[in-house]
């Protein structure tokens, strides 16, 4: 949805996710069981549509199984307030190349460059040292993707900067150990939610992902991130469609079954008992699916090189609570970013120590009077299981706590959030290289790789953001992937 990137804007800090977003619901004939198909596509999220839109702009009938009742994946666009907000992925990662972006302007839709400054807030009511940690974070983002010789987790490799940094221009502060440990704790928090891991301590230093050109955060706002898809299915602007392309919503697939004979073909069963074949099938599920249900989606059985990428490769969770207010009572234009003392989280109820987990909020381009609450990790699973009415008073204590005493906040008037976690269809948010990848450099490679025929033809494909080598957790890394899988299936003289 990871990643991190530096900049060099002194004290300002583009703050990211990488995917989850948009309700774009097909209205397509749904196909007969007794119809054939050149390519089944099994889900609808970016790679899936991609790859769905790709193969029926070139003439191939196509079928489009997606388990939810809308189109999107781990990209949902919801109203909400005056507007829209996404629960899923927020922005487009860069410019160019970006297919995801590219789309936005050859369709004529503007999308926004956002930014958020850094503002710091205590929980004990102290004024924080915001500028030397302003000065810190810009240091250290130059060594987020700084690939050590020798691996190590991100926590311990950035706590060692940390130090050495200290040391060469504030030797004092190394004897202040509660400001050392607040920021460290901050930090762990921070790139943990941007990469969805549980810690920081579970990424790998040397981390694979690679940014694109351009502006790392550009927002569709009050357009969407959905239009996205309905460009792709050409559906935007009342865009007739594609006439080859059949879409089945609500339809969960439990069985992928094909032949490794050169004159066989692929024959896909849904949760309803209705069957589909085709010559090849593209399976764009999610990693955190595959992980649950890749014994027995798949007959024969998948490799030990792609059952060792499924088990190997970590997918994270982030959630995000959005609460819309009757006014905005906030400084615009920055991210609020929330230092814990360690005492005030000592004192915390038990039930409510999630909420110490929740580093930062922003405000989404896309309604007024909206604040986003950000939470990633083993709290975001608990988040899910708790009430509306729950999370909403907790989270307006934590605002009240950190953010009231100069200001009057008034009561929510209303709650939206995400579940990728329970939610069956996606089983958590996206992939990040975890301490592991290094030791298992091509997983992602392994994962994408098609199962062939006895000639070397492909008959099961695979798709989506944990198939991308260096863009993994973004929509255009899911859209990549996707396009990348439909080029397979097209002669050389039929590909864009």
């Amino acid at each position: 949805m990871s990643q991190l990137q530096s900049t060099e804007m002194s004290y300002t800090v583009f703050f990211a996710v990488a995917l989850c977003g948009a309700a774009w619901a097909a209205s397509v004939p749904h196909a007969s069981n007794s119809q054939s198909y050149d390519t089944i596509v099994i889900g609808l999220g970016s790679a899936g549509t991609t790859a769905a839109s790709t193969l029926a702009r070139a003439g191939r009938r196509v079928l489009a199984l997606e388990a939810q009742d809308r189109v999107g994946g781990r990209v949902h666009t919801v109203p909400f307030g005056d507007g829209v907000v996404e629960l899923g992925a927020e922005w487009i990662h860069g410019t160019n190349p970006n297919r995801v972006y590219d789309a936005a302007v050859q369709n004529n839709v503007t999308v926004l460059p956002q930014y958020f400054e850094l503002a710091f807030y205590r929980s004990d009511g102290e004024e924080p040292k915001s500028a030397l940690m302003k000065e810190l974070f810009n240091y250290l983002s130059q060594f987020f993707h700084a690939s050590p010789l020798v691996p190590l987790p991100m926590g311990s490799y950035l706590t060692d900067r940390i130090h050495h940094y200290l040391e060469q221009k504030y030797p004092s502060l190394l004897s202040d150990r509660d400001f050392i440990d607040e920021f460290q704790n901050f930090l762990d928090l921070y790139i943990s939610d941007y990469e969805a891991a549980y810690s920081w301590n579970d990424m790998s230093s040397n981390c694979q992902f690679r940014n694109v050109e351009g502006h790392p955060y550009m927002s569709w706002h009050r357009y969407g991130y959905r239009t996205f898809f309905e460009i792709l299915l050409n559906k935007y602007n009342n865009g007739p469609g594609l006439p080859t392309l059949d879409i089945k919503l609500s339809t969960e697939v439990t069985r992928v079954a094909w032949s490794r004979a050169a004159d066989g073909n692929v024959t896909v069963t849904t949760a309803d008992g209705a069957t589909y074949t085709a010559d090849n099938v593209i399976v764009t599920v999610s990693l955190g699916v595959l992980k649950e249900t890749h014994e027995t989606l798949f007959s024969p059985q998948l490799n030990g090189e792609k059952r060792t990428a499924i088990e190997k490769i970590s997918i994270g969770v982030k959630h995000k609570i959005v609460l819309l207010f009757p006014h905005v009572w906030w400084p615009e234009g920055q991210e609020f970013d929330f230092i814990w003392n360690r005492e005030d989280i000592k004192n915390l109820a038990d039930d409510e120590k999630w909420i110490s987990n929740i580093s930062q909020i922003t405000t989404p381009m896309g309604a007024s009077n909206t604040v986003t609450f950000w939470i990633s990790g083993r709290p975001a699973i608990l988040v899910e299981s708790l009430s509306d009415d729950q999370v909403e008073q907790k989270c307006l204590q934590l605002l009240r706590k950190f953010m009231g005493r100069n200001v009057t906040i008034p009561e929510p008037t209303a709650i939206v959030r995400s579940s990728w976690h329970s939610n069956p269809f996606t089983r958590g948010s996206y992939t990040y290289d975890n301490v592991l990848a290094p030791q298992y450099p091509t997983a992602r490679e392994d994962l994408g790789a098609p199962l062939t025929d006895s000639s070397g033809r492909p008959r099961v494909l695979f798709a989506g953001e944990a198939t991308s080598p260096n863009h993994f957790g973004t929509v255009h890394g899911a859209s990549e992937t996707g396009y990348r899988e439909a080029l397979k299936l097209l002669p050389k003289s039929e590909k864009e």
